[in-house]
């Protein structure tokens, strides 16, 4: 059972084509109701993003993922490929800013070495770097990503199963309220009784009723207000949950439909209670429910 939620990031420095590269990943992921993935790649890594996406998308089925990929070159061989006459225009615009920024009062925080660096053009990228064989680059690329999806995953399954232990609480509790619930319909069907009672007194004192209307009008009122089923549906859909959390891991959809029900039971049972505990019992089931249905929003 896996988290929509999740986090990973990861560098790698390996060498290729004579140049030093720095890969460094960053993912996240937070609830979605479906799969949108979301890719920021640099230039001459752009033909990767299908590849990439089918990757991700055969281990995630749901949650918004962004997935940032950057690209430095180091070494010896990438500074030798600097393209000195952008470095110096970057410099110098760089200059005139702070000194319209100094003259306004304005306090710049100078940018490091490796910023101006990563300036678009300073150091070669996209069809700069054409001595790079693609193919070498895109193997370099999935399968870092692989590694990176594994952390990401392994994230995932963590906050998964402490998801799934949360909603075991939560189903014990629902089932509880629920056998609660049941318990207490001896108690009142007598109070209910005892109110139709009185009032059908009241009703003989003041009028003539047709004793036959009467009797078919109390059959249809012990019908309706009969919650005998709402209890047997709430238990009948907290085993239900129970058996998708034990069932597979992409159930989170099926779980928050079942939260629905749950919520829908239980208005009905509080709408036709009649009774102060079962009332009571009713809203406690309605917060129960409303912390599982939280819990739920978060699984895949």
């Amino acid at each position: 059972m896996y988290s929509m939620t999740g986090f990973a990031s990861k560098t790698t420095v390996t060498e290729l084509d004579g140049l030093d590269l720095v890969l460094e990943w960053d993912i996240r992921a937070v609830n979605a109701r479906g799969l949108d993935i979301r890719f920021r790649l640099p230039e001459n890594i752009v033909f990767m993003e299908k590849k990439l996406r089918e990757q991700l998308a055969a281990t995630v089925s749901r949650g918004t993922v962004n997935v940032t990929l950057k690209v430095q070159y180091h070494g010896g061989a990438a500074l030798g490929m600097i393209d000195h006459a952008v470095l110096d225009s970057v410099l110098a615009g760089l200059t005139a800013v702070t000194a319209k920024a100094q003259s306004m009062g304005i306090q710049l925080a100078p940018p490091s070495a490796l910023e101006v660096l990563n300036w678009r053009s300073v150091l070669p990228s996209g069809q700069d770097f054409a001595a790079i064989d693609p193919a070498n680059l895109g193997q370099i690329v999935a399968a870092d990503f692989d590694l990176l999806l594994e952390d990401f995953n392994a994230m995932r399954l963590r906050e998964g199963g402490e998801l799934v232990r949360l909603l075991d609480g939560v189903l014990d509790r629902i089932a509880a309220l629920t056998l609660a619930a049941r318990d207490i319909l001896p108690d009142r069907r007598h109070h209910v009784s005892e109110v139709m009672r009185k009032a059908l007194d009241h009703l003989a004192e003041t009028a003539r009723p047709d004793t036959a209307r009467v009797e078919q009008e109390l059959a249809l009122i012990a019908i309706k207000a009969d919650v005998t089923e709402e209890i047997d549906r709430l238990a009948a859909h907290c085993a239900a949950a129970r058996a998708l959390l034990r069932g597979g891991p992409a159930v989170g959809r099926k779980l928050d439909f079942l939260t629905q029900e749950l919520n829908r039971e239980a208005n009905t049972l509080c709408s036709k209670s009649q009774h102060l505990g079962l009332s009571r019992i009713g809203l406690d089931l309605k917060a129960a429910i409303d912390q599982m249905r939280e819990q739920v929003q978060n699984l895949e």
